[in-house]
């Protein structure tokens, strides 16, 4: 595996950050801000640099190149893989009623013969990541590991884009397959957050919508928690999350689900992904020191999963992680460097959820929020 690495920011343009590949990558990885990702101008200028290549273009919550976390930049990360196909698919999703038929029907369009990876990269804001990941699993094969994020709008939560070889479109998915024996791939996520406050039962609730815990309405109780903070709703939501359990195939697993939108009217909260009726939760909120150890948690996850360095290391960290912990960000970033050593090339995104089994022994993928993701691979 041979890598390149480049930035575009609005005072210095474009600017090499590696040596220049002599090969033609299969993938070129370009997240970006969502003002610039849009921009016809930039598509061509990354197609002139990579004509024969697949560009994938994602917009986010803020970009990660190495160590470092930009805002209003354009990170491209070039991949050339020695022994490993790649295969795309791309659909578009019309309403969220159709998170489950199109995440089937995205998974169908690829090849299965060889299959070892997929990873995802939606739309952050049409979807109910958990339908759509259902959707995507019925349609691969059981042994195939799943990994990937909901792309990012800033803190905006208006438009998110993603596209394969075009200027990057709100409501896409696209699926990103990976073939072959050659490449060995570990995961592993992990957020960081302390729960506070009793655990609730969820007793009405409708997919990603909550209207009741413990028989009361939920928009009210969660209002008691955050006091203050209650009138800067939703935003101020993302700094408290909800952790769920659920039944996994080895037995509960926990995973945090994220505030997106509240309605004053039926005082219901709607989430990243599934509220399921019966399930038990509580709230989470910030530990500056735990996120940090977290991000080196899932950054350890990833590397004994493989066991051997990675050749590259794809970070997905939620958008409510770099809020809370704003100009200490890096320090989740560089957590992950030390972990997984100087020889990995990091790339990645702040996001609206993350995709990633919960475990590196378990196959089934699950929605994610507030963790750091990290995808490693590795050619053999």
């Amino acid at each position: 595996m041979k890598i390149e690495q480049k930035l575009w920011t609005e005072g210095a343009g474009w600017v090499q950050k590696s040596d220049p590949l002599t090969e033609t990558p299969q993938i070129v990885f370009v997240f970006g801000a969502r003002a610039q990702v849009q921009k016809q101008e930039h598509f061509d200028s990354l197609r002139q640099s990579y004509p024969n290549s697949k560009i994938l273009m994602c917009s986010t919550a803020g970009e990660i190149l190495d160590t470092r976390v930009y805002d209003n930049s354009i990170s491209v990360t070039a991949v050339y893989f020695e022994k490993t196909k790649l295969e795309f698919s791309q659909v578009m999703i019309g309403s969220l009623e159709e998170n489950e038929a199109k995440g089937k029907e995205v998974a169908n369009m690829l090849p299965k013969e060889g299959l070892s990876h997929v990873m995802v990269f939606s739309d952050g804001l049409i979807v109910n990541g958990t339908e759509l990941l259902k959707g995507i699993t019925a349609g691969l094969p059981e042994n195939v590991s799943v990994t990937g994020g909901l792309v990012g709008d800033g803190a905006d939560f208006k438009i998110t884009l993603v596209g394969v070889d075009e200027v990057p479109k709100e409501k896409n998915i696209v699926l990103v397959g990976f073939y072959g024996e050659s490449l060995k791939v570990g995961y592993g996520s992990l957020g960081g957050w302390d729960t506070f406050g009793p655990d609730r039962v969820i007793t009405r609730s409708k997919g990603n919508v909550l209207y009741e815990l413990d028989g009361k309405p939920a928009l009210a109780l969660y209002k008691e928690y955050l006091g203050e903070l209650a009138a800067e709703l939703p935003g101020s939501g993302l700094l408290f999350p909800m952790k769920l359990q659920l039944e996994g195939n080895l037995g509960d697993v926990e995973v945090i689900r994220t505030l997106l939108a509240v309605d004053e009217a039926e005082q219901s909260m709607t989430f990243a992904g599934d509220m399921p009726e019966g399930v038990v939760s509580v709230l989470m909120k910030a530990n500056f020191d735990r996120l940090v150890d977290g991000a080196s948690g899932a950054a350890k996850a990833g590397r004994d999963s493989l066991g051997a360095s990675a050749d590259l290391a794809i970070l997905i960290s939620c958008i409510g992680r770099k809020l809370v912990l704003k100009e200490r960000v890096e320090e989740e970033t560089e957590a992950v460097r030390n972990m997984l050593g100087e020889d990995t090339v990091m790339a990645g995104f702040y996001s609206y959820g993350e995709i990633c089994p919960v475990a590196p022994t378990e196959k089934q993928c699950r929605l994610h929020n507030q963790t750091m993701t990290i995808t490693t691979l590795r050619e053999e």
